[in-house]
């Protein structure tokens, strides 16, 4: 037992929720299984143990394997920065920004480094569950393709290919990919599972036989829908909740168009004494919000011109002025200070832009890259707090003199005068229960109930469980070689 690739039919179907159900129902047999995508887009990434970054799904899959995530996992992640360019991230470290169109000719040289990082885990595991990326339909792209079926080819992996049903026209999807991937791709193709049904699934049962009469590929199951997959970290910004109703405290979150590391906002939106906003373009920050968040980006400058757009900046100050609070999250922190400035270019055109002025600080955008776990203390409460960096920039001024934390006794963050005004290059701190509860209390919110880190492992044991019902997981495992 080796290896077994998930592909989807399309974009979203839920290869990533399917792989970390997979990787803990694995582990719960005894097997030694690590996670793995060749590549993936995201602005959503983690610390690696090793000091890389991967795409957080591969995080929550490593967690759900009870491993830390290394480099290895994920060995190329691309960070979209415009519409068509990103940045290229291989085996954990920054390579190069690129267009799309250049990227297509890089990609076959990276196909060595993505082999190189899966025979690694290979080497050290009973079993490596592979994660596709988009659609091996997508037969455009197939050239020197790293992420589908150019990798499994590659690396003699198995496949199972899933559709999702929540979407409509599901048989077309399985079918239709069968019937346009060439000879030696479809050979690949171990059988079929779907995912997201709801309500009755005997409804499907003819067009279950009908995909595997029209196909040739055995069928693993029908998984219905898993509601508490909103408990687990998501990827993908389309998939936040854009509200969470609770009691209390109001907070608003500005959903950014390069929004990155929205991670940061699960645990807020799972406390009770919470009602989490995340405010899309055009709408207007409400008056009766308490806190508005400013999370992180891939392109600070660029989605400060984004906020100005939307009248943000003018909500903000209207917001301030009314004694709200703010907190600036890395890129959000960033827009807080008088002005950022890039003048070597390293997020778009060299230049700099002014900032919203409501810290006294001000940005430097600098080529090396931060990537590192933090353990740190709250200035204002005391409370220990885990997190991590990773950005580039760097942010001196004033308001430094009153940190939001220290790290190792250095100050880290800034606060404003009256406490307000906060900013801080510390991601993940939310997750941390006596930090959260400590933050909740200086609004008013009594909090104590919610263990996010247990919530999110039962949650993946539920999940496991939920395919064991109704996939044929032992059929599945049995698959890989």
């Amino acid at each position: 037992m080796t290896a077994l690739m998930i592909q989807g039919a399309g974009s979203n179907v839920g290869k990533s929720l399917l792989v970390a159900g997979l990787c803990r129902a694995a582990r719960r047999r005894g097997l030694r299984v690590a996670p793995f995508k060749p590549q993936n887009m995201s602005n959503n990434a983690a610390v690696t143990v090793d000091g890389g970054e991967i795409g957080r799904a591969q995080a929550l899959q490593a967690l759900a394997c009870g491993l830390e995530p290394v480099s290895d996992m994920n060995p190329v992640l691309l960070k979209p920065e415009t519409d068509v360019g990103a940045q290229v991230v291989v085996q954990g470290k920054r390579l190069t920004t690129t267009q799309a169109r250049e990227y297509r000719t890089l990609k076959p040289q990276l196909l060595a480094r993505v082999l190189e990082s899966f025979h690694r885990l290979r080497a050290s595991h009973d079993l490596v569950i592979v994660e596709g990326a988009g659609s091996p339909a997508e037969v455009n792209l197939r050239a020197g393709d790293i992420a589908n079926m150019g990798f499994a080819c590659a690396a003699h992996v198995p496949v199972v290919l899933v559709g999702d049903i929540d979407r409509g026209g599901v048989i077309a999807q399985i079918v239709g990919t069968r019937a346009v991937l060439p000879p030696g791709d479809n050979a690949m193709i171990a059988g079929f599972l779907i995912n997201k049904f709801r309500g009755d699934v005997s409804l499907f049962d003819d067009g279950y036989t009908l995909i595997a009469d029209r196909t040739g590929w055995p069928g693993f199951g029908v998984l219905p829908y898993f509601p508490d997959a909103v408990r687990l970290p998501a990827e993908d910004a389309l998939d936040l909740p854009r509200r969470a109703r609770g009691q209390g405290v109001r907070v608003v979150c500005l959903a950014l168009s390069r929004i990155a590391n929205f991670d940061d906002l699960d645990p807020l939106g799972q406390e009770p004494g919470v009602d989490l906003t995340l405010l899309g373009p055009g709408e207007v920050i409400p008056g009766d919000a308490d806190l508005v968040i400013l999370p992180g980006t891939k392109s600070t400058r660029g989605d400060l011109a984004f906020l100005r757009a939307q009248g943000w900046d003018v909500d903000l100050a209207a917001h301030v002025r009314r004694g709200g609070h703010v907190l600036g999250i890395c890129g959000g922190y960033q827009m807080l200070g008088r002005v950022i400035r890039d003048p070597l270019g390293i997020e778009g055109a060299p230049g700099e832009t002014p900032g919203l002025a409501l810290l006294d600080v001000a940005t430097e955008m600098t080529a090396d890259k931060r990537l590192t776990r933090v353990a740190a203390t709250c200035a204002a409460t005391g409370a220990d707090m885990q997190g991590y960096e990773i950005h580039i920039g760097r942010t001196e001024g004033a308001d430094r003199a009153r940190p939001f934390a220290h790290v190792d006794g250095a100050p880290e963050g800034a606060v404003s005068a009256d406490g307000r005004i906060m900013g801080s290059y510390l991601h993940g701190i939310f997750a941390g229960d006596g930090f959260r509860r400590a933050f909740l209390q200086g609004f008013g919110v009594a909090g104590g109930g919610l263990s996010y880190g247990a919530v999110v492992e039962q949650t993946l044991d539920a999940l496991a469980d939920h395919m064991e019902t109704h996939l044929d997981v032992p059929g599945l495992l049995a698959l890989a070689r």
